[in-house]
């Protein structure tokens, strides 16, 4: 199909937070510091209603899932619900697919196939390939990205990755990151609220261990939750401004926007957010 409509301005910088911990205030707050896009993490129900209460609490900011779980929503009512908040709050909110991880999925068969036919089926209803992003670590399914969607929403990456993905897609397509941060100025501190978020689940899922061991890490280095090395890799932290030129690395290597998970998630994240909107946005 002739796609016609425009990718939504994301910003440079972002907010990623679990489903659970969104709420409309704190949607209202996050577009008030001035940050881009709000990713909805986690796989939220094909209603999208989460992202509609988002979007209807705020007046500008674009509104993303990271990521809608193709073995758990399926393509039309997906379909479906794009077209009522495109109707609502038009070109303000991005849908990103993904295939999620074997490990939590009874039924995993054939996931680069099964998300070509997901792609055709939001074809068929008309979700136009401008206003999706997929989820994608390794060349193949970054390559779809660029085939048939408007850019990649890698998570658990490091701005090398960043680099190498930019190759893959090419100039002209959304590249955007997720990032961890902890704003805290004691390593050792900020790797024990760093290192539970990214071994559980994510060293114990073989398609985010194959990916980073693509980046040089090695199995010894993955095991045991992960060594300071790679917990450091994944999880920004120190100072704002320490956070902040980590974040800019990723700008640095190709990405068109980063979207920053603040740790730990059950804790309140605004002072994290306020904190790096000072260093990161004009």
């Amino acid at each position: 199909m002739t796609d016609t409509t425009q990718t939504p301005e994301l910003g440079t910088y972002g907010i990623w937070r679990g489903a659970d911990g969104l709420t409309p205030e704190l949607a209202a707050a996050i577009e008030n510091l001035g940050f881009g896009t709000i990713w909805i993490g986690g796989s939220p129900p094909a209603d999208l209603q989460i992202a509609e209460d988002l979007l209807d609490a705020t007046e500008r900011i674009v509104v993303a899932t990271g990521i809608v779980n193709i073995w758990t929503a399926t393509a039309p009512e997906v379909a479906e619900s794009y077209h009522r908040l495109e109707a609502k709050h038009p070109g303000r909110f991005l849908l990103g697919v993904g295939v999620g991880h074997p490990e939590a999925v009874g039924d995993y068969t054939k996931p680069y196939a099964s998300l070509v036919r997901y792609l055709d089926e939001l074809d068929a209803g008309r979700v136009p390939e401008s206003r999706r992003v997929l989820a994608a670590l390794g060349p193949k399914v970054l390559k779809l990205s660029a085939d048939r969607a408007a850019g990649a929403h890698p998570y658990l990456t490091t701005p090398e990755h960043t680099a190498e993905a930019r190759e893959i897609l090419g100039a002209s397509k959304i590249l955007a990151p997720e990032h961890k941060v902890v704003l805290e100025a004691d390593p050792e501190a900020a790797r024990a609220i760093g290192r539970p978020a990214v071994a559980y689940p994510y060293l114990h899922l073989r398609n985010y261990t194959s990916n980073l061991e693509r980046l040089g890490f090695t199995p010894d280095e993955l095991a045991n939750d992960g060594n300071d090395r790679v917990i450091d890799a994944l999880v920004a932290h120190g100072d704002a401004r320490s956070i902040a030129g980590r974040l800019r690395e990723h700008v640095d290597a190709g990405a068109d926007h980063v979207t920053i998970q603040a740790l730990p998630a059950n804790g309140d994240p605004l002072a994290t957010y306020q904190a790096l909107a000072t260093e990161l946005l004009p």
